[in-house]
């Protein structure tokens, strides 16, 4: 029987995401494990594996697709050799009525999926003209739309093109030269339309060179475009002289050009959780400098020593363990704000802030307050390359009792950030400079590191805070305390 494929819920907290894109087409065997799609949650983009073999019968949720809720079936499967049910009914074959046995599909036509077969039979299609792109020569439901497009292998004449939206197809005319028509599929020949593009500039990477929709909305248009001068009474096209550098770029009024991007799922909820902290969440900021030359030394002997294990620690590994071993020793600041209630925590996991494509995310370093610095800067390592590739599991970046957000590496000097709801702090860190510096009543220049903290007043009095900075500063200046 028909299997569904519902949109999973990739974290405990999900209830919709963004099918971002497909893997697998109509047609093709999946075995489990197999990757079949990525799904954008609300703080990563992650894979979906197939859990039953068979084939894809039908995609019911288009790559791109928003808000799609957990539970909704997004594909179906077939279980291997069912797709050939189907086959008793054979739309274009009408020269042999008399219904076969099990060798019937070999001798009624070519081999298709329930969904091709369908298809072509709505639309007046011969199965005998199309050549299939799926696993041995298979006839897909893409196969059939190319043919109903314009497009394809075969030409075929009894298709009818009931969308008004393929039309734009004629007017960005295949190159004279070749004559070939071009396979593009019909939301692809929508999306050029709106957008005036060419598709005779536009290489396929779908089947047989096919266009798909993420060429067209990955395309650049080049300086030398021949459709102006070939369409030049073809309405659809006659937009593109006003936009020759930048298809979609846009003016108001004599104003700069711009572009509107859409926004990633990532995106959004960023937005609308550092909004609710700054609207939600009283803030108050505790600034104080670290002599941080004693933290370099110590790092300098450390890398040596554990240079022979490819290890090789940072500040900002340093960094996380001196926040940890603060929030331990300053427990009062351990805590985030519940509505009536506060929750104390009793080990300190630390969220790390790491800049990815798709926007902020925090990888958590668990237990951060009892690990080695090794252990904790080879996890960072990992965690922030499965950040930046957009491959980290819930459990990787959910939870956290406090944040750390270090930009000194960029050369800035001081910040404030904003709380990570429902954390109850999180410590700004700017770059190291050299300054004069009062050590042991003398004043000498030192490397010197502005932190700042930003707490939820809701949980966390002033005094707590300051007890917390200072504690990290006692740790930073005399760090030994971080390898004992």
């Amino acid at each position: 029987m028909a299997l569904d494929i519902k949109m999973p819920a990739l974290s405990p907290t999900m209830e919709e995401g963004t099918l971002a894109k497909w893997l697998v087409s109509v047609g093709d065997t999946v075995q489990s494990g197999d990757i079949m799609a990525e799904i954008e949650t609300d703080k990563a983009t992650m894979e979906f594996e197939a859990v039953d073999e068979g084939v894809i019968a039908e995609i019911l949720i288009q790559a791109g697709t928003e808000n799609v809720k957990v539970g909704a079936v997004i594909a179906r499967l077939t279980v291997e050799g069912e797709e050939e049910a189907p086959a008793s009914k054979p739309a274009a074959s009408s020269s042999e009525p008399a219904p076969a046995p099990a060798p019937a599909p070999a001798n009624e036509g070519p081999a298709a999926t329930p969904t091709a077969r369908k298809l072509a039979e709505a639309n007046g299609i011969d199965l005998a003209q199309i050549e299939g792109t799926g696993p041995k020569g298979k006839i897909t439901k893409d196969d059939i739309e190319a043919a109903m497009g314009g497009g394809g292998a075969a030409s075929v004449t009894g298709a009818r093109s009931p969308q008004p939206a393929p039309a734009p197809a004629p007017a960005t005319a295949p190159p004279a030269a070749d004559g070939e028509r071009i396979i593009a599929s019909p939301l692809a020949k929508r999306i050029a339309a709106d957008k005036g593009i060419d598709l005779s500039q536009v290489k396929g990477s779908g089947p047989n060179g096919r266009i798909v929709k993420d060429d067209v909305e990955n395309f650049t248009p080049g300086a030398t475009e021949r459709v102006p001068a070939q369409a030049g009474t073809s309405g659809p096209s006659a937009p593109k002289p006003e936009t020759p550098a930048s298809a979609g770029a846009h003016t108001t009024n004599g104003s700069a050009p711009f572009t509107d991007e859409k926004l990633s799922g990532v995106r959004k909820v960023i937005a609308r959780r550092l909004t609710e902290s700054k609207q939600t969440v009283p803030h108050f900021y505790l600034t104080i400098d670290i002599r941080l030359d004693p933290l370099l030394e110590l790092r300098a002997q450390l890398n040596t020593s554990l240079e022979p294990d490819d290890v090789k620690l940072s500040v900002n590994d340093l960094l996380i363990k001196a926040l940890a071993r603060a929030l331990m020793r300053v427990p009062q600041c351990n805590v985030s704000f519940q509505g009536d209630t506060l929750r104390r925590y009793e080990r300190a996991d630390v969220s790390v802030a790491v800049a990815a494509p798709s926007g902020l995310i925090t990888p958590v370093i668990t237990s951060a307050d009892t690990k080695g610095l090794a252990a904790i800067s080879t996890e960072m390592k990992t965690l922030a390359g499965k950040a930046r590739d957009g491959k980290l599991m819930p459990h990787e970046y959910q939870g956290g009792t406090a944040s750390l957000s270090n930009l000194g590496m960029f050369g800035i000097k001081q910040f404030d950030a904003v709380i990570n709801p429902p954390q109850g702090m999180i410590l700004a860190v700017g770059a190291g400079q050299k300054q004069p510096y009062v050590v042991n009543g003398e004043v000498e220049v030192a490397t010197v590191l502005h932190a700042s903290g930003s707490f939820d007043h809701r949980a966390i009095d002033g005094a707590d805070g300051a007890q917390l900075m200072e504690a990290i500063k006692q740790l930073c200046e005399n760090p030994m305390g971080l390898v004992v």
